[in-house]
Formats: C-alpha cells, sequence, structure tokens
C-alpha cells in the first residue's frame, strides 16, 4: 500500500474579489503519509485553512491535483466528494458546528446514520466514544448545557465516530482557553494514533503544532518550510 495518503500536486487557489485577483494558494506541492499528525502553521490570512478546505473538497482548487488514497479528488463531481468524505474522512471545527437540538449522544451518532447502522448499534458505538472523550456524565446534555472544553470533546467524539482514515482539524483549539486546549489538542493527537489515523490540523497557535509530528508553516499562500518533529512521549 502506498505510504503517501495526501498528495498535493501545484495547488493554486486564486479568488476574485472586486475585479482584482488575489492568489490564496500559490502552487503548494506536499505529501502526507498514513498515520502522520501534520500540521499547517500560520498566521490569519496565511492560506492555510483555504489548503485545508481544498484538500477536503470543500472549496475548488483554480489548478493543480489534489489526491487522497491514491483517488483525484480534485476531479470529484458533488456527489462522488460527498460519499468520498462519509467514507475516509472526519472534521473538527472551531466552532464545534453542533445541533444545538440534539443530544451529546445524538450528535455524535449523525455520522453513524449516514452509514446506515441500526439505532441500537448508533447509540452504543456513540456511547463508548463519549465515555472515551470523558463525556460519560454528559451524554444526555445539549450543547447549550456545556461548556466550550465539553462540546469540543463532542465534535471529537463525532470526528472520530465512523474511525475514518483522515481527520482534519481547522482551528479546533481556537475558542478554547489554553489548559483547555493542551487538552483537547492531546485528545486528538491520542485518538489519531490509536487506530493509525491521519491527522492534519491547522492551527496560528504554535504551541499547538508542537504536537505533530511535521510542521507545515505557510506564508501567503505558499509553503515556506517543513519541520520534522522529534518523536514524543506520548504520555
Amino acid at each position: 500500500m502506498n505510504d503517501v495518503v495526501i498528495r498535493l500536486k501545484d495547488i493554486t487557489k486564486i479568488y476574485n474579489v472586486g475585479g482584482e485577483k488575489v492568489v490564496a494558494l500559490d502552487r503548494v506541492n506536499l505529501e502526507i503519509k498514513r498515520g502522520e499528525i501534520c500540521c499547517l502553521l500560520g498566521a490569519s490570512g496565511s492560506g492555510k485553512s483555504t489548503l485545508l478546505n481544498v484538500m477536503a473538497g470543500i472549496e475548488k482548487l483554480t489548478s493543480g491535483e489534489v489526491i487522497m488514497n491514491e483517488k483525484k479528488v480534485s476531479k470529484f463531481t458533488e456527489n462522488q466528494l460527498a460519499i468520498f468524505r462519509q467514507k475516509y474522512l472526519g472534521f473538527v471545527f472551531q466552532s464545534y458546528n453542533l445541533i444545538n437540538s440534539l443530544t451529546a449522544l445524538e450528535n455524535v451518532e449523525m455520522p453513524l446514520i449516514f452509514k446506515r447502522i441500526s439505532a441500537k448499534n448508533r447509540r452504543q458505538i456513540a456511547s463508548v466514544m463519549l465515555d472515551k472523550v470523558g463525556l460519560t456524565s454528559r451524554v444526555k446534555h445539549r450543547p447549550t448545557q456545556m461548556s466550550g472544553g465539553q462540546q469540543q470533546r463532542v465534535g471529537i467524539a463525532r470526528a472520530f465516530v465512523t474511525k475514518p482514515e483522515i481527520v482534519f482539524a481547522d482551528e479546533p483549539t481556537g475558542n478554547l482557553d489554553s489548559k483547555t486546549a493542551n487538552e483537547i489538542i492531546k485528545l486528538i493527537k491520542q485518538m489519531a494514533r490509536e487506530n493509525n489515523q491521519t491527522l492534519v490540523i491547522v492551527t496560528h497557535d504554535a504551541g499547538v503544532a508542537t504536537f505533530a509530528d511535521k510542521i507545515i508553516h505557510i506564508h501567503d499562500g505558499s509553503i515556506t518550510k517543513v519541520e520534522e518533529m522529534e518523536e514524543q512521549n506520548e504520555n
């Protein structure tokens, strides 16, 4: 099996803003290996979130090619992308993106519904995931009844519940205090390690980046440096 799970070839993304062309990504080339924890690190406006969105097929690229699991996802139709995401991808968002009318358990169950898993099995799998993220006592709570850190733990449980091969996390600690942020990033890393999942984290926080195997520094839509991190103690 090919060791490279994500390959970007000459990725360019240009926006038309008020009649002007704005280059958000400028001929980006990158390879991410299976099971690798990568961080896209850069200041606001550097292009890091755009790069993640292009990888995930959320935004269309202007030119270049995105290959994931040896499939040219940049050529997919919207329907093909939707099926691909359900099968292979998980997402953790800065703003949690939970459904306020649903309990923690029901939010985590959502991706399992698309996989047509029975209601009984869904509840069991979702309960186990919430236990893993330390929310056993919060399964019946709705998002408005939980802290930001607890909501993000629900978001993490939802992202990992189907055991996707690749998880994208866009500023997952952006709305959290430093202590909670540290706990959350450790949790995401631990979850990814357990199943040898590939994890791509977008952040502007150099402290968050230190948890990665590889830090990709982004500036003005280009990769300026790729930093391989030494193996760390996982505890």
